[in-house]
């Protein structure tokens, strides 16, 4: 087997350990209440998705979860919290429900849900923030200044903090399939589909990747406990701890 070849499966297995494998194992130890974030982030989605569905619960999802940059800052502010869970309502909301689900449940399972919220609000606040940077900016200022009428346009909803909840897991998890999928499909999407959704996508992505390098300076300089499971430890956070009290970790 060729050096390329034996990398690619030592990240691959290392990945799935990190990502897959050791978050199954804490499943399996906490139960399925260990899913309760990625479980109401769905039937949240769900619930203002069917309720937009008519024009008088459309115009109440908007009045209380709709993130535009024309808001005064601290009505923008007391919305995106609700923001995270009302689907933008011209794409198939199904099809993201995976995503959404994925991205909260191994968040919660190696993160826990503090740490899980934080990132996913941040991810979203960031970009919500920046739409009004840019705003301000204006037209020109070499394409990141936006026009006015961009500040009529809905926010990202939920997908802002899925994209921010795998970029941070494959920071903290040294996972860079994870990271390329992730920040890749990103930068194509902005590319191939030029529009707000796009940046905010990518601002939610820079500020995960930020809030992940920090977070992870801070741990090696014993700040910070390690985030969720350790895969080499074999048995989630307990044996982090264990392990930190064996002098092996």
């Amino acid at each position: 087997m060729s050096r390329a070849a034996r990398f690619a499966r030592r990240v691959l297995r290392d990945e799935w350990q990190g990502i897959v494998a050791g978050p199954l194992r804490e499943l399996r130890r906490r139960g399925p209440g260990a899913l309760l974030l990625a479980v109401v982030a769905c039937l949240g989605v769900i619930f203002f998705h069917a309720l937009a569905q008519h024009p008088a619960g459309a115009t109440a999802v908007r009045a209380v979860g709709g993130v535009q940059g024309d808001l005064p800052l601290w009505l923008a502010l007391l919305r995106t919290p609700v923001s995270l869970y009302v689907p933008a309502l011209d794409l198939p909301v199904w099809a993201g429900l995976t995503q959404l689900f994925l991205a909260f449940a191994l968040a919660e399972l190696t993160l826990g849900r503090r740490r899980t919220l934080l990132v996913a609000y941040a991810s979203t606040l960031a970009g919500t923030l920046s739409v009004r940077v840019m705003l301000a900016m204006g037209p020109g200022w070499w394409g990141f200044g936006l026009p006015p009428e961009a500040g009529h346009v809905l926010d990202t909803g939920p997908s802002a903090a899925v994209v921010g909840l795998f970029t941070f897991l494959s920071v903290v998890r040294r996972a860079p399939v994870v990271f390329l999928l992730t920040g890749g499909s990103m930068v194509l999407e902005s590319i191939a589909k030029p529009n707000l959704a796009g940046r905010e996508h990518l601002i939610a992505v820079a500020a995960a990747l930020v809030m992940g390098l920090l977070h992870e300076r801070a741990r090696r300089r014993g700040r910070s406990p390690s985030p969720g499971f350790d895969p080499s430890a074999g048995d989630g956070p307990k044996a982090v701890v264990k392990g930190r009290a064996a002098g092996r970790v």
